[in-house]
């Protein structure tokens, strides 16, 4: 009964992967497209972050495109060994794969303790400073601890995940010299040899004897770290407790395999954390059923054995990828929500795995076959629609599995490995064929490159040849222009010498003339020269002759004028002594006349004879700052020469009206037209002379 119950679960198996194979696959491993996330870590692929005779600690990151990245670190302690002590920057949840140690860390004021064995599982919150030691074991196990960090409180502002956690040494170290004597109380040479020695190995072998001393120092680090200076910190009376996952009570098992989960409900520590365990232990040729994690990923690390995972894409969308995964000891494989999936042990060994999933809010996994399949749940005739099958079909595809989670499946593995064996095979003949094809086109795209180049080259030497037949029928040709060119220089040469030598004498004949005719041109403006020079001498004499005798008629008149003014000047002065001597006898008579009639008699006479008659240069003028006059004006020194001067504009220099000397004066012409060359403003002393006493007229 039992084995046909198996033969069903196998078929069933079979329809399923058969299902989930209908698509194509690309790899041996990740079956379909490209993917956001990389399924498989294997064990040779974990980076190593720190090793020595006493330890390592290598780490792996792992992402499932939803809540991601996730740390895993996996610290491998020999016995008797310490890891030193870190800050943490994110939660860490750690499960003890092998071995025994002691656990410390830091909790508000008290550093607390625990004793870890294989199995247990513990949170230790970020901020949380923290060391462990494993135990001198008989056996010499060593003490191998599966350590898990958060992604949400390591993870910057930019989106990159930061370190897991710091060491002492970092923290330290990073202050300045100043700011650790201070703050440890200590002298410099204690600051300076902590310097000088450097950081040390995160993993050191623990010396009994030296053990409390070295705890001690390392707790007054972690005192002044945590701002606790001068409280007592001192082991918690309340021990914490462990959660063994070892020891808890399997949640399925049958004779396929069994499950283990603990959840925060199972251990308050995780609370908060969103971060649930769980174990999975399949026997030789047995199978995880297929099943999906509605709310979880989970991050599985293989601890025994040898298997297949089969992981389903439960979409058509390209970033979804159906994947089959070979697994072994050490490897990290994961597995992200809503992705149905399968693990599958071979026959010949069992498959036990142990891993991390997260978990926002309660997780129910949901199974595709067995007595617990969510399929039952549904109605059969929606189910038959839905796979496009007889209800009949569908009755018998559900109700034949009797079993459920854990199923028997005996070479499930074998075929699944043989799958993807024969894939990796297909796709390496087809990347075999491609390069292939590659190759053939390379080759192909090399032979038409070289008889290109040869068409190239035959067609460049036939150019080459076509271009020096053409250059020397062209170098023929150019022999031929330049034999007639220059036979047609020497040609035209010899017409320009002959018509250079007809110019030549057309231009002798011509000079010739134009020297004849220049000559009689000459000759003939000789003689009108010299008939207008004759003309010119006749004007001039003519002239002269009138201008002679009109001097002569103006010295005449001169000269009468000059003796008329003589004469009335006479007169005047005939009258005036008359006067005078009439007055004088008027003034005998009258007798004893005011003075003031007499001035003003005299100042009238000196009037009358200002006004109506002339002196000579030394006559006295009463207003002379604007007269017209006519004068005949000499200069006395050889100064510029003055043609018409008879009409001048005399004007004092002074203010003072009474003029007794007229030889300096200032003369400005009155119009335009008398011709000065620079007699615009000059003083020049003159002797002036009226030519007649009616001179000084009105």
């Amino acid at each position: 009964m039992m084995r046909n119950l198996c033969k069903l679960g196998f078929t069933l198996l079979v329809f399923f992967l058969a299902v989930c194979d209908s698509s194509p696959h690309a790899t041996a491993l990740r079956l379909k497209g490209a993917s956001r996330y990389d399924p498989l870590v294997t064990k040779e692929s974990r980076r190593t972050l720190a090793e020595t005779e006493s330890g390592k600690i290598s780490a792996v990151d792992v992402d499932d495109g939803y809540r991601g990245p996730y740390h895993l670190q996996f610290i491998t302690l020999e016995p008797n060994s310490l890891f030193l002590p870190v800050l943490l920057q994110s939660d860490m949840i750690l499960y003890v794969q092998t071995g025994r140690g002691t656990l410390a860390w830091t909790d508000d004021t008290k550093m607390r303790q625990l004793d870890v064995v294989r199995g247990d599982i513990y949170r230790l919150p970020s901020g949380s400073v923290f060391h462990v030691k494993s135990h001198a074991e008989p056996t010499r196990e060593r003490l191998r601890i599966f350590a898990f960090f958060t992604s949400r409180a390591n993870e910057n502002l930019h989106g990159t995940f930061l370190e897991a956690y710091s060491t002492l040494t970092d923290l330290i170290l990073g202050f300045d010299k100043e700011i650790l004597q201070m703050a440890f109380n200590v002298p410099d040479a204690v600051i300076e040899e902590i310097r000088k020695v450097g950081k040390p190995p995160q993993i050191l072998p623990m010396a009994a004897k030296n053990e409390t001393e070295h705890l001690n120092w390392k707790e007054t680090i972690i005192e002044v770290l945590t701002g606790r200076v001068g409280t007592d910190i001192a082991l918690s009376s309340k021990k914490p407790k462990t959660f063994n996952l070892l020891s808890k009570k399997p949640d399925f098992e049958n004779c396929n395999g069994r499950s283990v989960t603990v959840s925060p409900k199972d251990f308050r520590p995780l609370k908060g954390s969103g971060i649930g365990l769980f174990m999975v232990n399949l026997t030789k040729g047995s199978m995880m059923g297929p099943h999906w994690n509605p709310r979880a990923t989970e991050i599985a690390i293989v601890t025994e054995g040898r298997g297949m995972v089969r992981v389903v894409c439960s979409s058509e969308s390209s970033e979804c990828n159906s994947t089959r995964i070979r697994v072994k000891e050490g490897d990290v494989f994961l597995v992200p929500r809503y992705h149905p999936m399968a693990q599958i042990s071979f026959n010949n060994e069992p498959l036990v795995f142990v891993g991390f999933s997260t978990m926002a809010k309660k997780n129910y996994p949901q199974f595709l076959a067995g007595k617990r399949s969510v399929l039952r749940t549904l109605s059969q005739d929606i189910v038959a629609m839905s796979l496009n099958v007889p209800n009949a079909t569908v009755e018998r595809f559900l109700g034949s599995q009797m079993d459920s989670i854990t199923l028997d499946c005996t070479s499930c593995a074998e075929a699944e490995e043989k799958r993807m064996e024969e894939e990796i095979q297909r796709q390496q003949r087809k990347r075999e064929e491609k390069e292939a094809r590659k190759r053939e086109e390379e080759e192909k795209r090399k032979r038409e490159e070289e008889e290109k180049q040869k068409r190239e080259e035959e067609e460049k030497r036939k150019r080459e040849e076509e271009e020096k037949q053409e250059q020397e029928e062209k170098e023929a040709r150019r022999r031929e222009e330049e034999e007639k060119q220059e036979q047609e220089e020497k040609e035209a040469r010899r017409r320009e010498e002959e018509e250079k030598q007809e110019q030549e004498e057309k231009e002798a004949r011509r000079r010739e003339e134009e020297e004849k005719q220049e000559q009689e041109d000459k000759e003939a403006r000789r003689r009108e020269e010299e008939e207008k020079q004759e003309q010119e001498d006749k004007e001039a004499r003519r002239r002269e002759e009138e201008e002679k005798q009109e001097q002569e008629e103006k010295e005449a008149r001169r000269r009468a004028e000059e003796e008329k003014q003589k004469q009335e000047e006479k007169e005047a002065r005939k009258r005036e002594e008359e006067e005078k001597q009439r007055q004088e006898e008027q003034e005998e008579e009258e007798g004893g006349r005011g003075g003031e009639e007499l001035e003003k008699e005299e100042a009238r006479k000196k009037e009358e004879e200002g006004t109506g008659g002339g002196g000579g240069g030394g006559s006295e003028l009463e207003d002379w700052r604007e007269l017209k006059l006519t004068w005949n004006v000499r200069p006395e020194s050889d100064n510029k020469q003055l043609e018409d001067w008879r009409e001048l504009k005399l004007t004092p220099e002074s203010d003072n009206n009474q003029l007794e000397d007229w030889r300096e004066l200032k003369l400005t012409p009155e119009s335009d037209n008398n011709q000065l060359e620079d007699w615009r403003e000059l003083k020049l002393t003159w002797n002036v002379r009226p030519e007649s006493d009616n001179s000084f007229g009105k």
